[in-house]
């Protein structure tokens, strides 16, 4: 594995006997108040049940607290814990650390508060160290996994894995689960392309893993909410999107971003000049449908590279579906419009049409990435024999 870079400011590091099959990485930040009972249990837990050697080692994430000093005390006192000090904050940061200075045939990590289930440990870890898998993970939305937890966190993780499954292709079931593991001879190369150091870490690391063509192993998991939780879930939220955004490739969206500028332009000329002959809502379809026609071509062939005639009526055909969506957005704009105002301006008119047309966007995007243009790009790596069955019910999710 790759030696642990300076630029991570680690100040403490325990030293390390001989090799282990499976480290345990457990990341805190100002956890003095729920470190000592929960390493305890991780111990006694590993010690009765795992059939492997193993180790755990306590990532102190600049904590400002006792976290440090309870954990050195753990480290004393228990000859299997180490620990490991950073003074940047950051989970991806601390998992980053510790994973790429590992010498473990298997590295794991799980949230200090132990809301996984103990008992898919081994089930996680298993799979890895026999080489059947390279990545597994714990999920909350499997059949056979049992969760407790409040509407809103399940709200905002429901959405947020679906909107992986659809901007990303993702064929995992619960990202954020903070329930991992990684076989060290794969860990290396992944922490390598991976760019966040922070709550989206894991995301990336699964996508990335899927990119690749690694097996992604799931195990279902009783999960309990913890309601000392202190993730700012929003701010997580956004920065979770701006790393979807990232992922989904800067030069498709900047490609897609330019020909819809482009094309927006082409439909306010177009309305402007139809709108006197067929009036707001036939304008408004006309000028859509001709742009449609002129987007769908320009994305297929400058954004996803789909070149010759194969399956050229078919892109077109579906395309119509997803203009179909624009459509309705704008023309329900315009009715609610016309509704307020008898006789709006026309540029208040061609003002709303734009931002109608402008939410529509980003689905637009996805149903070209996703649908149309989908088997062009070819099919993604196969995730692991687990990620092939049913989709999972959509009841639970991750954050």
């Amino acid at each position: 594995m790759a030696a642990l870079p300076t630029s991570e400011a680690l100040v403490e590091r325990v030293p390390r006997t001989a090799s282990v099959d499976v480290e345990v990485v457990v990341p805190v930040l100002d956890e003095e108040a729920a470190l000592a009972a929960s390493v305890c249990r991780l111990h006694r837990y590993l010690r009765d049940e795992l059939p492997f050697s193993w180790r755990i080692v306590i990532a102190d994430n600049a904590s400002t607290d006792g976290t440090l000093a309870i954990a050195r005390a753990l480290a004393a006192e228990l000859p299997e814990v180490r620990v490991l000090r950073l003074e940047r904050k950051g989970r991806g940061r601390a998992l980053r650390a510790a994973w790429g200075a590992s010498d473990a045939r298997v590295v794991a990590y799980m949230d200090v508060d132990l809301s996984t289930d103990l008992r898919a440990l081994l089930p996680l870890v298993a799979p890895l160290l026999s080489g059947h898998s390279d990545v597994a993970i714990g999920t909350r939305l499997r059949y056979g996994s049992r969760v407790v937890r409040g509407p809103k966190r399940e709200l905002i993780s429901r959405a947020y894995n679906r909107i992986l499954r659809c901007a990303l292709r993702a064929r995992f079931s619960d990202a954020q689960c903070g329930f991992k593991a990684v076989r060290g001879a794969a860990v290396g190369a992944l922490l390598q392309e991976i760019r966040d150091d922070g709550w989206f870490f894991d995301t990336e690391l699964l996508v990335i893993a899927q990119r690749r063509g690694l097996r992604i192993h799931e195990v279902p998991v009783d999960w309990v909410d913890d309601p000392d939780s202190r993730v700012a879930i929003v701010r997580t939220a956004v920065d979770d999107l701006r790393g979807v955004a990232r992922l989904m490739g800067s030069s498709h969206v900047f490609r897609f971003a330019g020909i819809g500028l482009l094309s927006t332009l082409a439909y306010a000329l177009l309305y402007l000049a139809l709108r006197g002959p067929l009036g707001a809502a036939g304008a408004n379809v006309a000028a859509l449908a001709l742009t449609a026609i002129a987007n769908t071509a320009a994305n297929r062939r400058l954004t996803f590279g789909v070149r010759g005639r194969a399956g050229l009526v078919r892109h077109h055909a579906q395309g119509l579906l997803v203009f179909a969506l624009t459509v309705a957005l704008t023309s329900g704009a315009l009715g609610v419009l016309h509704g307020l105002a008898s006789a709006p301006a026309r540029w208040v008119e061609l003002a709303v049409l734009i931002a109608a047309s402008t939410a529509a966007t980003v689905t637009r995007y996805v149903a070209l990435r996703t649908w149309v243009f989908a088997r062009e790009r070819g099919a993604s790596p196969s995730s692991s024999s687990s990620s092939s069955e049913p989709e999972p019910r959509p009841h639970l999710g991750a954050l």
